[in-house]
């Protein structure tokens, strides 16, 4: 008996990452490199309200549901199966904070030109600046014919809408090229990241830097040891929502300090929403004056997947000289080795942190412009925009206080 297999595919958008099963989302999410496009992530960042309509970040996330009708020739009415097979995590944007790719530029051109800039149709994980981003696709599926048929479907909508533009930051290096193939300019930045050189210990890592600097880095967690304190990495199910809790107080904290570029997004309910479900991805560095004192006086928050480390967030009650750094960098990467990491993102910004062995790395953000005038001056200018950017990692890493080369 023969059977004759047709199939289509339906695209839908999605207000929300709970329209669709767990299990079903992360069968397509769990195999990325980032937890950062995982169910549960998502998923808190949107219940938490840290990503909603209302904070600027509107969920339209883009599915793609594969159809097969099979029918048995001579036998009745073909049957239907419906699977997921591809998602794009997307939000509509109402302004470009939270995205750490600083679009004002464009912004103020589109001003000029009498654009509407705003919304436009944003790609990333909501104020996670960390590399990854792609389209979720089944392995089974063909991705270049997907992703043209995702593009297609997201154009249409742009277009239909009046959004100025498609923006996906912090994308997958291997994905990138597969975009640009689709009409997609690539603008180039940098973050600095740490990469494994086969450290077997904390000393090895130290023993890649120049006599000075090495020096400098001892000196700076022994006065962190001086202080009386002793740092300790909490994972798993060590992390209690209480531990959570004073987590979100440093992280307010901090981004106070910092006043309007304080970067203050996320809610009391996201951090304690991490337990249970994603300390398994969690790691804290917190630091006690007492090793009986159930409350740290400093912490920092990491995430973790497979060979990856992601620096996130850091704060403490006191100004202890250098505790940031030991809290964020050295902790970080001594538990990084031990754990066989070998890539430690530490997050945004920070020059400082070149000097401790995160040299500028690049990173890529795709965009399209609807509006033929804001299209044309992209496509004439990014390339120029992207040497200069390429000269200034190549500057910054020329400055890295390594010891020579055998």
């Amino acid at each position: 008996m023969v059977n004759q297999i047709q199939t289509r595919y339906v695209a839908q958008w999605i207000n929300a990452v709970s329209d669709i099963p767990q299990d079903d989302w992360d069968a397509l999410a769990l195999p990325l490199t980032t937890p950062f496009f995982e169910w549960e992530w998502l998923h808190n960042l949107e219940e938490s309200g840290s990503a909603t309509a209302k904070s600027g970040w509107l969920p339209n996330h883009l599915v793609l549901w594969r159809e097969d009708d099979s029918a048995q020739l001579g036998a009745g009415a073909p049957k239907a199966r419906r699977r997921l097979v591809a998602i794009a995590p997307l939000y509509l944007k109402g302004h470009s904070y939270g995205e750490f790719v600083f679009d004002y530029q464009w912004a103020d051109l589109a001003e000029r030109l009498g654009v509407r800039y705003y919304p436009k149709l944003l790609g990333m994980s909501p104020v996670t600046p960390a590399e990854g981003y792609r389209f979720l696709i089944a392995p089974e599926e063909d991705e270049d014919e997907l992703t043209a048929m995702m593009v297609q479907v997201i154009d249409q909508f742009c277009l239909e809408n009046g959004i100025s533009g498609c923006n996906f930051l912090y994308v997958a290096p291997e994905w990138r090229s597969r975009m640009e193939k689709l009409g997609f300019m690539s603008w180039l930045h940098h973050s600095f990241v740490w990469r494994n050189q086969g450290f077997q210990g904390f000393d090895d890592y130290l023993g890649s830097f120049n006599a000075n600097q090495r020096r400098n880095i001892k000196r700076e967690r022994k006065a962190v040891t001086n202080a009386g304190l002793t740092l300790r990495s909490v994972t798993g199910d060590e992390i209690s929502t209480d531990l959570l809790l004073q987590m979100y107080d440093f992280y307010c904290d901090t981004c106070d300090k910092f006043g309007w570029w304080g970067s203050k997004y996320l809610t009391r309910r996201f951090f304690e929403q991490l337990q249970p479900a994603f300390c398994h991805r969690t790691v804290l560095f917190a630091a006690y004056d007492d090793a009986s004192s159930p409350r740290p006086i400093g912490m920092s928050m990491c995430f973790t997947k497979g060979d990856r480390l992601y620096g996130r967030y850091w704060g403490s009650t006191n100004d202890i000289e250098n505790l940031h750094f030991d809290a964020c960098y050295y902790s970080p990467v001594e538990w990084a080795i031990a754990q066989g990491i070998q890539i430690f993102d530490p997050g945004a910004g920070g020059r400082h942190k070149k000097r401790r062995g995160f040299p500028a790395t690049p990173n890529h953000s795709l965009h399209r412009f609807y509006d033929p005038r804001l299209a044309k001056i992209l496509r004439s200018y990014i390339g120029e925009v992207n040497a200069q950017e390429q000269q200034e990692i190549d500057d910054i890493n020329q400055d890295l206080p390594f010891k020579p080369a055998d």
